[in-house]
């Protein structure tokens, strides 16, 4: 593929872009083709379409569809038991319970809310919803209510604290390609993720919840409990305890990480070293099972036996959600392959607009082509980094452009982005309510964050 050039013009890309994401729904919605088949389908097409060499075309799907399970499959199939141990030994219910008494039935979605803001600051995204999820649904059976009414605040605080706060690596590798000071990157990141969240994942979320009614699903528990539960259930703090380890383990290694992008300590101390492997999120996640497995299950009075059938029930009601997530970033991966974002950027080089509504509108763009926020980020940050050196930015204006940047690579979150299907199906919902609510959450969470970015850039 190195070799490939694409002739194809920019506006011939998009419309092939466009007309694939069209067959994908038709063949889900209006011919019921299951999505994991339809993904592969239209994936295949669109290579053929685009011009990509024939003999590199199944590496290109292969290596979308690995590259995505790299990262998705560890992670869901570990927290899927992480989930189902918390659940089986009572802990989710009893947790679920003291937020209800603690905060209020009114308050819980707030309360949810709040708690994932805390943990999502170190953690990314998709690990952080894995780990909250349980909660999330023990928290909506407990009040018998809507699961978006208590999902998408959860969800929505993830997504706002990795999109606009550092030390996640799209925030902190815009910071460094436009030379942002990291502090002052977080403190506007925190000024403007905070709101934004109120605004578009909180309040949204609780009127998605009445006006989308889903269920809580089984999907992450494993289903009904297949055991006994114990007569002796953790306590909300040994819960709380386990939920805190896989986050603090990864917290670790992202707090590391961006020392050692900062140049404050040396990447390759061996106790640094050591620390960041603790703190991958796989093996965070696997120490956190390991550890689960001893404190929700053998010390409930639970034989190994028992533990590995609960282990094992987690992981066939997510097989769906991997294969789907993983055909999701085939997908993508074909778009980008194409040159769909090599050639759409090059087009929006000389927009003529100001600089950090270039930022902005660049990164959106390329974020609805080809699906992946990172790459939006950071080819937005590239092509505006020598305006913004022209135009002497500093302090919070340049802030204040990165985080503009950041807003516009989350908007329109859809089929070709695989996040639009680890949400969608991990809170059982079909694709048109997938995107009335998580995609319609993403767009606000950017065009909201984008206005704050222009007010404090204005302002400050």
């Amino acid at each position: 593929m190195d070799t490939f050039v694409q002739t194809l013009s920019a506006p011939t890309l998009l419309g092939i872009a466009a007309a694939a994401v069209a067959a994908l729904l038709f063949l889900i919605m209006a011919l019921r083709l299951h999505a994991f088949v339809a993904l592969i389908l239209i994936s295949l097409i669109t290579a053929f379409a685009t011009g990509l060499p024939n003999g590199e075309i199944v590496k290109v799907l292969t290596d979308g569809f690995g590259s995505t399970l790299g990262s998705v499959a560890l992670l869901v199939g570990l927290g899927a038991m992480l989930g189902r141990l918390v659940e089986t030994s009572g802990g989710a219910k009893v947790l679920a319970d003291t937020l209800v008494t603690r905060f209020g039935e009114n308050r819980a979605p707030l309360a949810l809310g709040v708690a994932s803001l805390l943990f999502g600051f170190p953690i990314f995204f998709d690990a952080g919803l894995i780990v909250m999820l349980p909660v999330v649904f023990a928290v909506a059976r407990r009040l018998n209510q809507p699961v978006l009414r208590f999902g998408l605040p959860a969800a929505g605080a993830f997504s706002v604290m990795h999109v606009f706060v550092p030390p996640h690596p799209g925030a902190v590798a815009a910071a460094d390609l436009l030379k942002a000071d990291m502090g002052t990157l977080i403190g506007v990141g925190l000024i403007v993720a905070l709101p934004t969240w109120y605004l578009a994942a909180y309040l949204f979320g609780l009127w998605a919840g009445k006006r989308y009614p889903n269920p809580v699903p089984e999907l992450l528990s494993g289903g009904p409990l297949s055991v006994e539960a114990p007569s002796n259930p953790p306590g909300a703090a040994t819960v709380i305890a386990m939920l805190l380890l896989p986050l603090i383990l990864i917290f670790g290694n992202t707090g590391l990480n961006a020392l050692a992008t900062a140049g404050t300590i040396d990447a390759a101390n061996p106790a640094v070293v050591l620390i960041r492997l603790f703190g991958n999120t796989p093996v965070a996640l696997l120490i956190s099972v390991l550890v689960a497995a001893v404190v929700l299950g053998a010390r409930r009075g639970r034989d190994p036996v028992t533990i590995e059938k609960l282990l094992d029930s987690s992981l066939g009601p997510i097989a769906s959600v991997v294969l789907i997530t993983g055909a999701g970033g085939m997908f993508g991966a074909v778009l980008r392959a194409s040159g769909i974002g090599d050639a759409v950027s090059g087009s929006l080089a000389e927009l003529g607009v100001p600089v950090i509504a270039a930022a902005f509108l660049i990164a959106a763009i390329l974020r609805i082509a080809q699906g992946s926020a990172t790459v939006a980020l950071l080819t937005a940050a590239g092509l505006i980094q020598p305006a913004v050196a022209a135009a002497g930015y500093a302090g919070t204006d340049v802030a204040a452009v990165v985080v503009a940047a950041a807003a516009g690579s989350v908007v329109v979150s859809h089929v070709n982005d695989s996040g639009f299907w680890l949400v969608g199906r991990l809170l059982n919902l079909d694709i048109p309510t997938t995107f009335k609510t998580w995609t319609v959450m993403e767009t606000l969470i950017g065009v909201i964050g984008f206005a704050f970015a222009v007010l404090i850039f204005t302002v400050l």
